[in-house]
């Protein structure tokens, strides 16, 4: 039990975040906000959970947990800021209330799709496990999140690995305005942990001391060793899902029966058994909450909007912190595509431990295409860890082991599968930086395209997908030499890197590689051949093409300028228009289909912006838009454009 000191002082955290909503609640009908998410009636989960955990443990909360923020003790001026969007809050304006960030506090906010952050807690988990510290990650769900893929992933992905991980469930009845009974058909929702083979709890989360309780010995349990545990708090969301949707939805007795079961009043009722809950004592405690809250509210409402311009926010969109640059040397070593890569892996995890690898089947196994072979024996699964099938999970997991230090670099078997985790990607990876500052360092091994017969489903160029997203990072090497290079420069890279690796470029081409570590710089691409007639801008298997095409058209040579672009997002711009300045002709040959490809947009940019330096149409040559074939025929002669590569040379060499 709790110290009189300590009981009292649990009851000061309790009517904190209530007299704050209070309040915001009254700036919101005064237009002073613009939206809140009310955790009225919901306090006690929120309160009695972060007081049980100690500072170090690492809790992510949702849009109704202020009570973890105040307990905390976060900045209130900075956490005021924050509610207001002003400049001096963790995002300083770039977002909203709760989505935010603050490892000063151990504090990781949530993103808007539900159930997202359980993975990444995992990856907090996992970052404690390795190090075998004494601590553990807590996140918050809601019973609505309980039904998305995340939730289910999380959990697995926690038990299989035993990972220090509390999953904690506020069950208030409904999600938005749909009831329970219509979003699940079991009893009680701690019930799914059987299913992971994990304990499932359900309590009172109207009660204070029953939720500090039982997550102080759900902590103690992980330490020892138990494993991640599911929580149920059972409780009730006395206003709307926001202010504006109201709670018309919710029949009147039900919100009579639970405001009876409010949990300030319930802890007021347990103080008084004790003989020190008085008016006197309730009126000292509002009395330090108005002192330490009112003047930091007003003092935040009069601060200053953040100020800024296109430049400045555009260079928040990616971490600009620079790495040691390492040179190739003298020393080479004739390698395939496939091995270089296996090459810089292996270097890498030797030379920094901070690098892990994690996916399917990359341990013994050593991957679908044996990049990762032998890596299990040499370094130990706890680097290389093979996870289940759970792309979204494992993405997640990979940013939270980003955010403790680690450099995780995770293999999707083929990049097709990576639509499965598309969520993680392009929300949360790709923002995070830009929302509160802090660099996410994942690399993404996507082993893609086509050329080797695989079919609609493993052979899809997906890089376009991720194009349109700032915040992410598209490399895409086209031979042995740069592979090596810019993967080194992907996992150095503070930010998150879609690598992309042709699966018919592994074992076809070779070439010297450097033997040590060394950098290619992200967003530079390469000359392969000078010409002066036609500019001829690709990357990946076009590359093959096209140095084909000359070969057997060697008098070709002089006229195409061939530029490798390397990397797709950000593209090199200059090496583009300074190649186009001489030939004034420019043709795009891409693997993709052409409709909403990346050939497009570079179109589009030099269109726009060097119209004066075309002397013809621009030429762009994709595949057809439709699915990849399984039949290697249809795929090589009619859906890739490799026959109609020389006609248009032509055609262009016309004007």
């Amino acid at each position: 039990m709790l110290s009189d000191k300590k009981l009292k002082e649990l009851y000061y955290y309790l009517k904190m975040p209530r007299f704050i909503e209070e309040r915001m609640l009254l700036l919101l009908r005064q237009g002073k906000i613009s939206k809140w998410f009310s955790g009225i009636g919901q306090e006690a989960i929120s309160v009695g959970s972060t007081y049980a955990l100690d500072k170090n443990d690492v809790i992510f909360p949702m849009h109704r947990n202020l009570g973890v923020f105040t307990t905390r003790n976060v900045d209130e001026y900075k956490l005021f800021c924050q509610l207001f969007g002003k400049k001096d809050g963790h995002t300083e304006g770039r977002d909203r209330t709760f989505h935010f960030g603050s490892m000063d506090d151990n504090i990781i906010g949530m993103i808007s799709h539900l159930a997202a952050m359980m993975p990444v807690a995992n990856g907090i988990g996992l970052s404690i496990k390795l190090r075998k510290e004494n601590r553990i990650a807590l996140s918050f769900t809601g019973d609505g999140a309980t039904s998305e893929g995340d939730f289910h992933e999380a959990l697995n992905i926690a038990s299989v690995w035993n990972l220090p991980v509390i999953f904690l469930i506020e069950n208030n009845g409904y999600g938005l305005s749909t009831p329970v009974k219509e979003q699940y058909n079991c009893e009680k929702l701690s019930d799914r942990a059987i299913g992971y083979g994990i304990e499932g709890i359900t309590i009172n989360g109207n009660d204070v001391l029953e939720v500090y309780d039982t997550i102080l010995k759900c902590k103690k349990k992980i330490l020892k060793g138990s494993g991640p545990i599911l929580v149920e708090a059972m409780t009730f969301r006395v206003r709307g899902h926001e202010e504006a949707s109201g709670v018309k939805y919710v029949p009147n007795n039900i919100i009579e029966n639970w405001k009876k079961n409010d949990p300030i009043k319930n802890y007021e009722k347990f103080l008084k058994g004790r003989n020190f809950f008085d008016s006197e004592f309730k009126s000292s405690v509002l009395e330090k909450i108005e002192s330490k809250v009112l003047d930091k509210i007003n003092e935040a409402l009069n601060s200053e909007s953040l100020k800024t311009d296109e430049d400045t926010e555009l260079n928040r969109v990616y971490s600009n912190k620079n790495y040691v640059e390492k040179k190739p040397e003298d020393k080479f070593e004739q390698k395939r595509y496939v091995d270089a890569i296996k090459d810089c892996l292996e270097q890498k995890l030797e030379d920094d431990s901070k690098v892990i690898i994690l996916g399917q089947d990359i341990a013994e196994y050593g991957g679908v295409f044996k990049v990762t072979e032998g890596f299990s024996d040499k370094f130990g699964k706890n680097r290389i860890i093979n996870t289940p099938i759970t792309e979204s999970g494992i993405i997640g997991t990979a940013m939270g082991a980003a955010i403790e230090g680690f450099k995780p670099i995770v293999e999707m078997q083929f990049a097709d599968f990576v639509s499965v985790g598309f969520n993680q990607i392009v929300n949360n990876l790709a923002k995070t930086y830009y929302r509160w500052g802090q660099p996410i360092n994942v690399t993404l091994r996507m082993p893609t395209g086509g050329g080797i017969g695989a079919g609609p489903f493993h052979s899809q160029s997906t890089e376009a997908w991720f194009f349109h997203v700032p915040g992410l990072k598209i490399v895409y090497p086209s031979s042995p030499k740069d592979a090596k290079g810019l993967l080194l420069s992907s996992i150095d890279d503070d930010n998150p890197v879609l690598f992309f690796e042709h699966k018919a470029l592994y074992r076809s081409v070779k070439e010297n590689v450097p033997s040590n570590l060394y950098h290619c710089e992200i967003g530079k691409g390469k000359i392969l051949n000078k010409g002066t007639e036609i500019t001829l801008v690709t990357y990946g298997l076009g590359v093959t093409w096209i140095n084909n095409y000359l070969s057997e058209n060697p008098e070709q040579k002089s006229k195409i300028e061939v530029v490798d672009l390397r990397t797709l997002l950000p593209w090199d711009k200059d090496i583009v228009v300074n190649s186009l300045s001489k030939t004034n002709k420019l043709m795009l040959l891409s693997e993709d289909n052409l409709t909403g490809s990346i050939t497009g947009d570079i179109s589009s940019y030099v269109s726009q912006y060097h119209f004066d330096l075309l002397d013809a149409p621009i030429i762009r040559l994709g595949s057809l838009d439709m699915p990849i074939p399984f039949s290697s025929d249809i795929e090589k002669n009619i859906y890739f454009p490799i026959k109609k590569i020389h006609e248009n040379i032509q055609k262009l060499l016309m004007y």
